[in-house]
């Protein structure tokens, strides 16, 4: 009888959430829907904005032309992006987002579960050169096919989970971090991993090989609200051959205190993820 009892409360929960769904979005004007969410951001330091906000079928949320922008400009530009209520996991009484925004001529896909806080992440068709966010925080301009795929979990100190990381063929020029200029330079292969855990994030074998330079990025920075606001420990190793060396010859010099061993410069990054600084 207890167990009868126990599915027939789970229905009733169940549904009563799935009515008050339905009622939201039906009754719930497409501004005031967007006045949420731009608040949600708010809170966490970002601003929202789009030329069409609404509703879609059957659980669901439609931005056209949308902009996320952080203190120094636009973060991240998607031509359309849509967040819906999973109703299969809805009907075994589990909350589940799907989003799905379309970047240029790719795509990123999100699914975050609210019970335990995971969010699974992949990508495909995304090109560097489609997220502003690399100018804004950097004044830099990038090219190549980004591949982005992982899982994280939890918040705080039980948060978890790692982030994989792959662009090919990739331009990177006209970087800055402070004042002080990087090489510029063409990449084969970029490759990295974030691994959370413990409230920091981690950076593990984050690599970039080029014809005349190899860099590696390593160290890592604690979770933060807002998330750019992180404080950055990273360590800079650039490795350049020496023809490349010759060709930029004016960057290493002013580079040249980071200078360790010949053609090997360690340069410690700090400052925050969205405003970062040489040591």
């Amino acid at each position: 009888m207890k167990g009868r009892r126990w599915l027939l409360f789970t229905a009733g929960a169940v549904g009563a959430i799935f009515i008050f769904l339905i009622l939201m979005l039906v009754f719930v004007p497409d501004h005031e829907l967007q006045g949420i969410a731009e608040r949600m951001l708010e809170r966490e330091g970002y601003s929202l904005r789009a030329r069409q906000f609404g509703k879609v079928f059957p659980l669901g949320i439609k931005a056209v032309d949308l902009e996320i922008a952080g203190e120094r400009g636009v973060l991240l530009k998607a031509k359309e992006a849509t967040v819906r209520i999973g109703l299969l996991r809805l009907m075994t009484g589990k909350l589940l987002f799907t989003c799905r925004a379309v970047i240029g001529d790719g795509h990123i896909g999100v699914e975050y579960s609210p019970r335990n806080q995971d969010i699974h992440i992949e990508s495909s068709g995304v090109r560097l050169e489609d997220i502003p966010f690399f100018q804004t925080v950097a004044d830099a301009r990038v090219k190549g096919d980004l591949r982005l795929n992982g899982s994280v979990g939890g918040k705080g100190k039980a948060a978890h989970g790692e982030l994989r990381l792959e662009v090919k063929g990739a331009n990177v020029s006209g970087v800055k971090i402070g004042d002080m200029a990087l090489p510029d330079a063409d990449y084969s292969l970029i490759q990295g991993m974030f691994r959370e855990k413990g409230g920091v994030v981690m950076l593990d074998s984050f690599t970039f090989q080029g014809e005349g330079l190899y860099v590696r990025l390593k160290g890592d920075f604690p979770q933060a609200t807002p998330f750019g606001d992180a404080p950055l420990n990273l360590s800079l190793e650039l490795m350049p051959k020496p023809e490349f060396l010759e060709k930029q010859k004016f960057v290493f010099i002013l580079l040249n205190k980071y200078l360790t061993t010949p053609g090997h410069y360690d340069i410690p990054v700090r400052g925050t993820l969205v405003k970062p600084l040489l040591q």
